[in-house]
């Protein structure tokens, strides 16, 4: 399978498209097809383990690697977790949870960024690329650590990761900047994320900057979910989903479900309608956004507009208003056309706003519904839910959980539903605790053990060792040096 950029440029290779991360015209990869996920296929894996789903799904994308290739670097990939990948947990008997939080960062992240690195150096290989790989990631918290994880001290690869000094949690801030590796880096920046982002995203496309690393014998490539090989692997996961409802009896023969995702930059939620558009029954997606809702807005009404506050939240991986992966979704909205998509594109990068007719999304994507939660919505699932199930949320699957409510408040839909939980609680603790006891406990490790012993839930051992590691990235600087700061590294 070839693909193509989503404003118009040649088509290339799986393993081309994994490795450049963002295409020549700054356009997003997209598979030039949808293969197609027969009812024989889907019933031939309800007894298949996670990596075995895995190399199936991937192989319909990734035609350049063999499929002995792919459940290889599936089975590398999902040792690395605490039992299964990805567990489906029933709450009651139309809600279900499927836990994300199982790998080595305790993210959702760490599904793909364990599996990309492997996809990536045999890429690499297949290309007979001699350039070294400099990975440049944006993050808003989670991926910063699971691509950090991930690359560590992977053969002919530099990492550096750039995030929002002041825009993460201290867990998350302290599981970067004790992250080892001879070849990681981070970078704090004085901005929010959309910053970080922008950066990344002018520098990949900077033909001065391509040159000038090119020099050092760096070519660039991207962890985050504007990459294709960091969005293939989260398709498994719906698929998985659906299979082990289907497996346990929970859900019969092509009954269609609900996903209720956690949505920032938008990758997440898009592989569950790349799952939908393979063939997996899927009803409605409920995109759950937290106070930076522009998603909400532009679902509902058809106006994407940047120019608001930004506010910053306890569920911080989605305080994101420009998400990117929105427009993959555009290019099908627009029935593929690259000219559609540079004119939206066009318009956002000079007004920061732009407008789809909402009839034309209702009628060709209805299966989206956008809704949001704010802080007190938030803590109020935090406190509820674990009052009413005895299970702990993570603040970015309160919001799904608090949206999911509204949606089923407003529509009456009584189809069976799975909220993607995205991440440990306990990487949330300050504000998990200060949501069920109302006690603001400001020492991050202390509200870790309050959190314990008020819950009587098990400390993730990722959580409890962050305390004994040294602090190895502390470097802050301006937004505006973001790329001298990554040159200074390796030019040496």
């Amino acid at each position: 399978m070839d693909f193509i950029s989503t404003r118009g440029g040649g088509a290339v290779s799986a393993g081309a498209a994994i490795l450049k991360g963002i295409a020549e015209d700054g356009g997003l990869y997209v598979p030039s097809f949808f293969p197609e996920l027969s009812k024989e296929e889907l019933l031939n894996m309800v007894s298949m383990d996670y990596a075995e789903r895995a190399a199936c799904i991937l192989g319909m994308y990734l035609t350049d690697y063999t499929e002995a290739e792919l459940l290889d670097y599936a089975r590398k990939a999902y040792a690395r977790f605490d039992g299964e990948p990805a567990p489906v947990i029933g709450s009651d008997d139309e809600t279900y949870i499927l836990e994300l939080f199982h790998g080595p960062t305790l993210a959702f992240k760490d599904i793909a960024l364990t599996l990309l690195p492997h996809l990536m150096t045999a890429a690499r290989k297949k290309s007979g690329s001699s350039d070294k790989t400099l990975i440049l990631v944006a993050t808003s918290g989670d991926t910063g650590k699971a691509a950090l994880e991930g690359f560590k001290d992977v053969e002919g690869t530099e990492i550096v990761v750039i995030y929002p000094s002041e825009g993460v949690s201290a867990m998350q801030k302290l599981q970067m900047q004790t992250s080892a590796g001879k070849n990681v880096h981070v970078i704090g920046i004085k901005g929010n994320f959309d910053d970080a982002q922008t950066a990344v995203k002018r520098i990949f496309t900077s033909e001065e900057s391509k040159m000038k690393f090119a020099e050092l014998g760096y070519s660039f490539s991207s962890a985050n979910s504007i990459n294709w090989g960091r969005l293939v692997p989260q398709i498994v996961y719906y698929v998985s989903a659906y299979l082990d409802l289907l497996g346990t009896g929970e859900i019969d023969e092509d009954e269609p479900v609900n996903f209720v995702v956690p949505t920032g930059n938008f990758g997440n939620i898009l592989a569950g309608y790349y799952a939908k558009r393979m063939g997996l029954p899927i009803n409605k997606l409920i995109v759950a956004s937290n106070v930076n809702n522009v998603l909400t807005d532009f679902f509902n009404d058809g106006k994407y507009d940047v120019n608001r506050p930004f506010h910053k939240t306890m569920s911080p991986s989605m305080d994101i208003l420009v998400s990117s992966n929105l427009e993959r979704l555009l290019f099908e909205l627009g029935d593929r056309d690259p000219a559609f998509v540079r004119k939206i594109m066009e318009e956002l990068k000079i007004y920061g706003k732009y407008t789809v007719d909402s009839d034309t999304i209702r009628e060709k994507l209805p299966e989206f519904a956008g809704y949001y939660s704010d802080e007190q919505d938030t803590a109020e699932a935090i406190d509820n839910f674990f009052e009413n199930y005895d299970y702990l949320l993570d603040p970015h699957t309160a919001v799904a959980v608090s949206s999911y409510y509204d949606y089923v408040a407003d529509t009456g839909d009584q189809t069976k539903s799975v909220v993607v939980s995205t991440a440990s609680p306990y990487k949330f603790a300050h504000d998990v605790y200060e949501c069920l006891t109302g006690n603001d406990e400001k020492d991050p490790f202390k509200a870790v053990k309050r959190l314990h012993q008020y819950t009587m839930t098990e400390i993730p051992k990722q959580i409890s060792e962050l305390s004994e590691l040294p602090i190895l990235h502390d470097s802050v600087v301006e937004t505006k040096d973001i790329e001298s700061a990554i040159f200074a590294l390796f030019d040496k």
